[in-house]
C-alpha cells in the first residue's frame, strides 16, 4: 500500500494551482518535469504492484479481510484500481466485495473508474476527469453521472460518508451535473 501511494501525494500536489509551481521550483525543475519525473516511478512501482497481486490472487484468490485483515484488505484493490487491468479482476473485486471481503464503496468506485474508461455513464459519481469538455479543454469535472439526481442516496446505499458534492471540492473540483455529449 505504502509503494501504491508513494509518488500520488506528489503529484497530486504538482496538480494544485496554488503550490504546484512552488514544488517544482524546490527541485529546480518545472511542472511538467516534475510531473513526468514523478509518474515514470509511480508507474514502474505500479507495474512491480500488479506482478506481486497477480501472484497472491492465483494462489490464494481476493486477499479480503478473512485472509489479511483490514486495512490491508484494501490493498490489492489500489493496486488494481491503479493498473490497466480493471477489466480481467473486476468480477474478483465485485464478488470480495458482496461477500464483505472488501468495502463496497471500494467496488463501487471501481464499477465508476471502468465505466468511465468505456465512456459510459458512472453511478456513484467516484471519478474525475479533466481536459476532456467540448467547450472548454482545461476544465476538470466529475464524470457524466447516470440519474444525477439520486446519486447521493446511491453513496449513501454504498457506504461512501461524502455527498457527490462534498467528494468533488476534495477533489478540488466543482460540482455541477455534466451530460455524455458535452464530452469530446
Amino acid at each position: 500500500m505504502v509503494k501504491d501511494q508513494l509518488y500520488r501525494d506528489t503529484l497530486t500536489l504538482l496538480m494544485d494551482p496554488a503550490k504546484g509551481d512552488s514544488v517544482a521550483k524546490a527541485m529546480s525543475l518545472t511542472k511538467q518535469q516534475a510531473s513526468g519525473r514523478f509518474w515514470t516511478k509511480q508507474n514502474r512501482l505500479d507495474s512491480l504492484n500488479l506482478v506481486f497481486i497477480e501472484r497472491l490472487i492465483t494462489q490464494y484468490g481476493y486477499p479480503g479481510k478473512t485472509l489479511v485483515d483490514t486495512p490491508t484488505n484494501e490493498t490489492a484493490w489500489y493496486v488494481i484500481q491503479h493498473s490497466p487491468k480493471i477489466e480481467k479482476y473486476f468480477g474478483i473485486i465485485k464478488k470480495a466485495a458482496e461477500s464483505g471481503e472488501l468495502p463496497f464503496r471500494l467496488y463501487a468506485m471501481m464499477l465508476d473508474r471502468q465505466l468511465m474508461q468505456r465512456k459510459q455513464e458512472q453511478v456513484y459519481g467516484t471519478q474525475v476527469s479533466c481536459g476532456m469538455l467540448k467547450k472548454d479543454k482545461n476544465e476538470c469535472f466529475v464524470w457524466p453521472i447516470k440519474d444525477a439526481a439520486t446519486v447521493n442516496e446511491r453513496r449513501k446505499k454504498a457506504g461512501f460518508t461524502q455527498t457527490v458534492e462534498e467528494n468533488a471540492l476534495r477533489l478540488d473540483v466543482k460540482y455541477r451535473v455534466v451530460k455524455m455529449d458535452e464530452i469530446k
